[in-house]
């Protein structure tokens, strides 16, 4: 009997002090480890084809680019580091120590609000070139996203620092047994979290792209309404107008996307302790993750540039020599 209590352990040799192995049925296990693998290598080939394209791509320098590689950054990480530390902690016990599950839990917290300041830099963005088109170009520049950019992940690696404090500190304070990883937030803090990384950005972001849709619909009207070009100058304008509002469509289903996958795992997180550790929280944690993955895919149904840039990446032509001044649009 002692024999098969010591099978069970994630430490047999720590009889008083390990944790045991996990207790979910084998179809669940299997299931669960499945989906989460292809999700997890999906989403890191998927995003990593975004983040070469943009980066290799002189033509794809652009602000709204440069948000969607941010973007891309964070859910390439995702799917290499989060998803397969979340297969492990489900399927299997902790086995890299203490202070690789703090940094572990620290950095997935880094990439969530990296990600979700990413979609309210991006919502920004097209609220600016619907809205406010005369001014876009000099006030969204490319040197001014890198900035907001580079202020977003500065801000998501300092703002968590303050919730994951006592964590960071006492790497095991929270872990019951050794082969546990745990990373716990107190109630008052994780409101304030709720309120200021859940709340306030949804809401930024829906005021935001409300505002969008109802001056694109009217835009759209208005162009439809035109029936000839008086100048050419007025054709080009049109031609424009048209390329933001198809971007402001694209970007719109991105941040729909989002909200669909997101919300779900807020709420869940917000009941906390009342759900059991069901199917359904498990299908919700899936659907979070798989935000990640549907991002490029949504690139590659609305933006020829990426389907392009993709067949350029595979095929390795970007090896050539000067393949970085490709048309690509």
């Amino acid at each position: 009997m002692e024999v098969e209590d010591g099978a069970e352990l994630c430490f047999p040799q720590l009889l008083n002090t390990s944790c045991r192995k996990p207790t979910t049925s084998l179809p669940e296990t299997i299931l669960i480890t499945i989906v989460l693998y292809f999700i997890s290598v999906f989403t890191a080939a998927l995003n990593l084809l975004v983040i070469i394209a943009v980066s290799h791509f002189r033509q794809l320098h652009t602000p709204t680019n440069i948000l969607l590689l941010s973007l891309a950054v964070s859910d390439f990480l995702m799917g290499l580091l989060v998803i397969p530390g979340e297969l492990v902690l489900r399927t299997s016990c902790w086995l890299f120590g203490d202070i690789v599950c703090t940094l572990c839990g620290y950095t997935s917290f880094i990439i969530m609000s990296s990600s979700i300041g990413d979609m309210v830099l991006i919502s920004v963005d097209r609220y600016v070139a619907i809205c406010d088109p005369l001014h876009y170009t000099t006030r969204v520049t490319v040197k001014t996203v890198k900035v907001c950019v580079c202020l977003c992940w500065l801000g998501a690696a300092l703002y968590n620092c303050p919730f994951l404090k006592d964590n960071l500190i006492k790497p095991d304070s929270f872990n019951s047994c050794h082969g546990e990883c745990v990373s716990v937030i107190n109630h008052i803090a994780g409101a304030v979290d709720l309120f200021i990384s859940f709340i306030v950005p949804i809401s930024v972001i829906v005021v935001l792209y409300t505002r969008v849709f109802v001056v694109a619909v009217s835009q759209a009207r208005a162009m439809r309404s035109h029936i000839t070009a008086v100048t050419l100058q007025l054709s080009v304008n049109q031609k424009k107008k048209k390329s933001e509002l198809k971007a402001a469509r694209t970007l719109g289903v991105l941040v729909v996307v989002f909200l669909i996958c997101f919300c779900p795992y807020y709420c869940v997180t917000l009941a906390g302790g009342y759900l059991p550790n069901s199917v359904f929280v498990s299908s919700v944690h899936c659907l979070f993750f798989l935000n990640s993955c549907l991002n490029p895919l949504i690139y590659a149904l609305f933006y020829s540039w990426f389907r392009k840039a993709v067949k350029l990446i595979v095929s390795l032509q970007i090896l050539q020599p000067g393949s970085c001044e490709t048309n690509i649009l």
